[in-house]
């Protein structure tokens, strides 16, 4: 969202440093909060007295949230003024985590991380606008790639980091961790950045446009998490979500279309660039994050992995992307950004397509070596993309954009988590059905092994309830390698509309983002 800031020289030497470090911490903080809960869902459930779809509700909850806050960043900036509101962030972001820490119930829980994830909401804009003014303006693609690596290097962390704890401590700290980096991450903010604010001002506020976004939001994203376990649209709660999601998103449109002050300037979808390279952006990210999600449930419910070692099949994600971003960042200026985007596409597409292919028998290497290689399509994802959803933006119009496809994209994460959550749901009963009807004396295979069982000593209810078991965790299997599956497809068409955009040369896009931060 738009920042009015004051044009502040560039950072040298320790301040530069000290000033990246505490911005980047404070993302890192942000981010992993995003995915460090994943594979403690099950600890965090069994801990509270719920099940673990009613646990998914921790992660979801702090996306919707944070969803619905990220455009609110310029109207605040405005109000509060940059450094002030990013400190503000920082700290009500500590208090938040310390109360999910300390949360004795479920409802308690998902309240502290609602307020997490509001308060986190300007942080992901701030750091890029602080972090941009930071640097010259000819250094403003490598200072873009530092913040990219800090963005993938957190999702990764987390699930470790998560796991780690939860099988060595307790879930609560994966939340207490949060406190002595905000600290840090606070103090050295205001002692480089507190005489660099923005000016302040008045703004009003579009109160009528900010209660719908809340009231569609807020009802589809409850109606995907609840509509499992309400057996969807035979529900009428379900039913009576989705009219209000639907009528309220309408409404919406209409008004922000319309409004002098809208809180989401949604003119920007009639740009071709800005829609191609948020929407590809938007459901890359939500495909990613669903089968972040995915991955280490599978593991530990199906395959009998530890939270730790679930963590750890994510690790290697982080050493391509790592080493390969700043060579993103170095190149872009001089190539085309969707020859970027199209071949980590690919590489996504491949990764998911070598996990469509596992078996309950999966060794440790198959399921590390498609992580390896994602590196390498994390590491040219989000830089290109942004890029090419910037292209062809005056310098004033940029803030928005940026604010609102970071919108877009944090809200397909959270609804991609549900999604995968229920899809993986129907799928595995539809294959446990399936492989239930080969349960039959008239099949001559099975019966041959029913005979087998009752020959080394199962009677007939236990030969049944091993056979139950096999087919429940068979099911489970197929169920995922569905999802791996269409999501390679998936990443494959998304191609299609990289190449509806034609993006102006990377260094202009990247020279514009950084005079809008100044």
């Amino acid at each position: 969202m738009a920042q009015a800031q004051v044009p502040h020289p560039p950072l040298e030497g320790a301040q530069l440093v000290i000033g990246t470090i505490a911005v980047s911490l404070a993302v890192f903080m942000n981010v992993l909060d995003t995915s460090i809960a994943n594979v403690s869902i099950p600890s965090i459930s069994g801990d509270l007295g719920v099940s673990s779809d009613q646990g998914t509700w921790v992660i979801t909850s702090f996306a919707v949230a944070n969803a619905i806050s990220v455009p609110l960043t310029g109207w605040l900036t405005d109000r509060i003024g940059q450094v002030r509101l990013f400190m503000a962030s920082i700290i009500l972001f500590v208090i938040s985590s310390w109360m999910c820490g300390l949360a004795p119930t479920l409802p308690f829980l998902l309240a502290s991380r609602v307020l997490q994830g509001a308060v986190a909401g300007p942080m992901i804009p701030l750091s890029q606008t602080l972090l941009l003014a930071s640097y010259p303006r000819a250094k403003a693609p490598m200072a873009l790639s530092m913040w990219a690596m800090t963005t993938l290097i957190a999702p990764v962390a987390g699930p470790i980091l998560g796991g780690w704890i939860s099988d060595n401590i307790s879930w609560p700290w994966i939340f207490y961790v949060n406190i002595p980096v905000g600290i840090i991450a606070a103090a050295a903010t205001w002692a480089i950045f507190r005489h660099r604010d923005s000016v302040i001002r008045k703004a009003p506020i579009d109160g009528v446009g900010l209660a719908l976004l809340i009231t569609w939001v807020g009802s589809l994203q409850v109606m995907l998490d609840k509509g499992k376990d309400l057996d969807w649209f035979s529900s009428t709660t379900v039913v009576v979500l989705a009219l209000t999601a639907v009528i309220a998103l309408a409404f919406f449109i209409v008004w922000e279309l319309t409004a002098e002050h809208p809180v989401v300037d949604l003119s920007l979808f009639s740009k071709r660039n800005f829609t191609g390279g948020t929407v590809a952006l938007s459901i890359g990210y939500g495909l990613y994050f669903g089968n972040l999600v995915l991955l280490p449930l599978w593991l530990q419910t199906d395959i009998g992995y530890t939270a730790t070692e679930a963590g750890l099949v994510m690790a290697p994600v982080g050493l391509f992307a790592v080493l390969l971003s700043p060579l993103t960042g170095k190149f872009l200026p001089r190539t085309d950004p969707r020859y970027i985007a199209t071949a980590s596409f690919l590489v996504f597409a491949l990764c998911f397509w070598m996990r469509s292919r596992y078996t309950t028998g999966v060794d440790t290497y198959s399921l590390l070596m498609p992580t390896l290689i994602q590196g390498i399509g994390m590491a040219g994802f989000f830089i290109p993309l942004v890029s090419i959803t910037l292209s062809g933006l005056p310098g004033n119009r940029i803030p928005a954009a940026s604010g609102l496809s970071n919108f877009v994209r944090i809200m397909c994460g959270g609804i991609g988590t549900s999604i995968f959550q229920t899809a993986w749901d129907h799928r595995t009963i539809l294959h446990h059905a399936q492989l239930s009807e080969q349960a039959s004396a008239y099949n001559p295979v099975f019966d041959h092994s029913m005979q087998q069982l009752g020959a080394v000593g199962f009677n007939q209810p236990q030969a049944y309830g091993l056979f139950n078991s096999m087919a429940t965790q068979q099911a489970a299997q197929l169920g995922v390698n569905d999802l791996f599956f269409v999501s390679a497809g998936i990443f494959v068409a998304l191609i299609a509309l990289i190449w509806t955009t034609k993006p102006e040369r990377a260094g202009g896009d990247a020279g514009a983002a950084a005079a809008a931060a100044h």
